[in-house]
């Protein structure tokens, strides 16, 4: 009886066991994130290039066909209550866009201009330009994408190249910089490609570029006037923007973003590098979780989506030695179609627009109009990445389990760079696998020290915590994270950083250090 009472027992502490480990195995993002998609006007095709929101809950959206509709309902319980209204036509493919003291602020290819409804009828019918400075030449690819405003009210535009090539319209490859009555002044060269720009709490704007020529993957780049991003090929305006000072030197095909670094002193290097293909593939919108922790853990982190991989990324950013870098994470994914353009509400509402015209994406839609709410369970997530003197710290959202936190072997890493070229892309080079040798697990374990041997300078570093668990017996949500390694504090032990020119093929080092 005992015998038979103690083996059912024990079976079913087993049966509870395998129960949990089954569950965990098996968590989903949709557990802590609810995608909806909000219905569209019949018979309209509302390919989403911008989104704005509006008092009294309303949202407008702007189509890449240059209609602005505003949508009514997208907050509520109910999304098949929800209404359009038909509020503008004629602006020329807007990506970006936002509400400010009565005007919608529209951002197009060719330029920067308000529309107001004057007369209260729930369309707009005052149209005011406020900057064409740039120029458009019919290229597909001369695209505009627009900031909300920055601390001092300021509007920030990245322009595309021809063709994502050179620069045969006028500031196109540049940053421009409106002010709240309306100068426009080129601030910053070296764009490509841009698919979303955004401003932190401090005014800091961010934009992400694509992989391509001199982006050896997509990545996110700080706008800093008078610097240089990467991209040479709008440079030749210099000779119109007496304000920025000289020319930088031209950057060396095939070299690396660090080499660079060293003989170009305008080139501020990506602050994130996103892993083509294994993070992302098309980076796009960039917003700020400024909901206070109604969407969940991660208050005044970066959100930025992904065209191809129809997702939405987390970045933690970081300013080290007066240079920006940080981490990368999935957040979410699944949508109906490629994100171009975000915005979250103060309630925690993230909005999010998709079109996959001219770009593939994973999501099968041709367009899309969906939204996220946090469903108030926390995921177990690494919350932050920071570099250390000694090697890295990470945060996590929930406590972890204290003897597999502290197992060096559960942190491998991986780094690697990738070339600065001419030529379309980089594949992944000079790879190197830095050690962690200690890992210390705060008290309260909700953080780790990492104490590493080998990190690289210039490098991206994979670091794959899947073995981790929660004191609860989680897994990370995500497991993988991408740190962007530009600078390194302190004085650290030589044996704590591996020279990244060691890691050049040695005719490239030959040629480049002569």
């Amino acid at each position: 009886m005992r015998r038979n009472f103690l083996t059912s027992f024990l079976g079913g502490i087993l049966l509870s066991l395998s129960t949990i480990s089954f569950a965990a195995d098996k968590l989903v993002e949709s557990d802590y994130y609810t995608r909806e998609t909000i219905p569209m006007p019949d018979g309209e095709v509302l390919e989403v290039g911008s989104i704005a929101l509006l008092p009294d809950k309303k949202v407008a959206v702007a189509t890449r066909h240059g209609e602005i509709w505003v949508c009514e309902g997208a907050y509520g319980d109910d999304l098949s209550k929800v209404s359009w209204k038909l509020f503008f036509q004629g602006v020329h493919e807007p990506f970006g866009m936002y509400w400010k003291d009565g005007w919608l602020y529209v951002a197009d290819r060719g330029e920067f201009a308000r529309i107001k409804d004057s007369d209260g009828d729930g369309e707009g019918d005052t149209y005011e330009l406020i900057s064409r400075l740039w120029g458009i030449n019919g290229d597909y690819h001369e695209y505009t994408f627009g900031s909300t405003p920055d601390k001092d009210g300021n509007t920030w535009l990245v322009l595309c190249l021809t063709g994502s090539v050179n620069a045969k319209s006028p500031w196109r490859g540049w940053a421009i910089r409106v002010s709240p009555d309306g100068k426009a002044l080129p601030v910053c060269s070296g764009i490509r490609s841009p698919g979303g720009i955004g401003v932190d709490v401090n005014g800091q704007a961010f934009y992400s570029d694509n992989q391509g020529f001199w982006n050896g993957t997509s990545c996110i780049k700080p706008l800093i006037e008078g610097k240089f991003t990467g991209n040479p090929a709008g440079n030749v305006f210099y000779k119109d923007a007496p304000h920025m000072g000289k020319r930088p030197l031209d950057p060396r095909s095939g070299s690396r973003i660090m080499v660079e670094r060293e003989r170009i002193p305008e080139y501020v290097p990506p602050a994130v590098q996103i892993p083509h293909g294994k993070m992302g593939q098309s980076t796009s919108g960039i917003i700020y979780d400024r909901s206070k922790g109604k969407f969940g853990p991660f208050a005044g982190q970066m959100l930025v989506g992904d065209q191809t991989h129809s997702q939405v990324q987390r970045v933690y950013l970081e300013k080290v030695n007066g240079v920006y870098q940080g981490a990368v994470w999935k957040l979410v994914g699944g949508f109906d179609c490629g994100i171009v353009p975000m915005r979250m509400s103060d309630e925690g509402v993230l909005f999010t627009g998709g079109t996959n015209r001219g770009w593939a994406s994973r999501g099968g839609k041709s367009y899309s109009f969906e939204r996220v709410k946090w469903s108030g369970k926390t995921p177990f997530e690494m919350k932050t990445m920071e570099v250390s003197e000694k090697g890295f710290k990470l945060s996590f959202t929930k406590p972890l389990d204290p003897k597999l936190a502290a197992d060096v072997k559960n942190y491998p890493i991986k780094a690697w760079t990738y070339i600065y070229q001419h030529s379309y892309g980089s594949p992944e080079v000079d790879q190197f696998q830095p050690s962690v040798i200690k890992a210390t697990v705060s008290a309260d374990g909700l953080s780790v020290d990492l104490e590493v041997n080998g990190r690289v300078q210039g490098h991206v570093h994979h670091l794959d915590a899947s073995a981790l668990r929660s004191e609860d017996g989680l897994p990370l949500l995500h497991a993988d994270v991408y740190y962007t390694l530009n600078e390194v504090p302190g004085n650290p032990e030589k044996q704590q950083l591996k020279d990244y020119k060691e890691l050049l093929p040695q005719p490239l080092r030959d040629k480049l250090y002569p």
